[in-house]
């Protein structure tokens, strides 16, 4: 029993490898960051370029509840694969939470343009908070991918832009 994390921005693939991932191990369990969005169902603040303070405190919420249940599945014998947009400095605060080991890290990071298409294709509103006036999809991916620059290089960073899931 282990954990893998995998992270990444919106639309870089991390619930279908995730979820995949899961399936290969013996007793494999996913954690979809989604779902511990999901959580909150009044009162959530979302995310934003220049974020809400209690949006920061509702992240770090998701994280937390996110690495105990990751540590309650390892040491119910899973391995635990949590999928969620983990970046920059919570990359490393994220690590610490979850208390059980190994923790492996897998970061998903395509080509913005690669991503701005999938996210066309999935027909998803994922990047609205961070579309400016007269922004293109792709102008807010590739200001959202900036947080995947600034991420610590921990972990194996896979630049699945020409990948399929089976080949990621």
């Amino acid at each position: 029993p282990s954990a893998v994390l995998a992270t990444g921005t919106q639309a870089a693939g991390k619930s279908t490898i995730g979820r995949m991932l899961a399936k290969h191990f013996r007793a494999g369990a996913y954690v979809e960051g989604d779902l511990m969005w999901q959580l909150i169902v009044s009162g959530r603040v979302d995310m934003t370029p220049q974020p809400d303070p209690e949006a920061i405190r509702q992240l770090h919420l998701r994280y937390r509840n996110g690495a105990m249940l990751v540590d309650s599945l390892i040491s119910a014998g899973f391995t635990a694969v949590p999928a969620d947009i983990i970046l920059v400095d919570d990359l490393n605060r994220s690590i610490d939470w979850v208390k059980a080991s190994p923790l492996r890290v897998v970061v998903l990071a395509p080509d913005p343009k690669v991503v701005a298409q999938r996210e066309l294709r999935r027909g998803s509103d994922a990047y609205r908070n961070w579309m400016a006036s007269g922004q293109e999809l792709e102008d807010a991916v590739r200001d959202f991918h900036s947080a995947i620059e600034s991420t610590p290089k921990i972990g194996l960073w896979i630049d699945s832009s020409h990948q399929t899931p089976e080949e990621t």
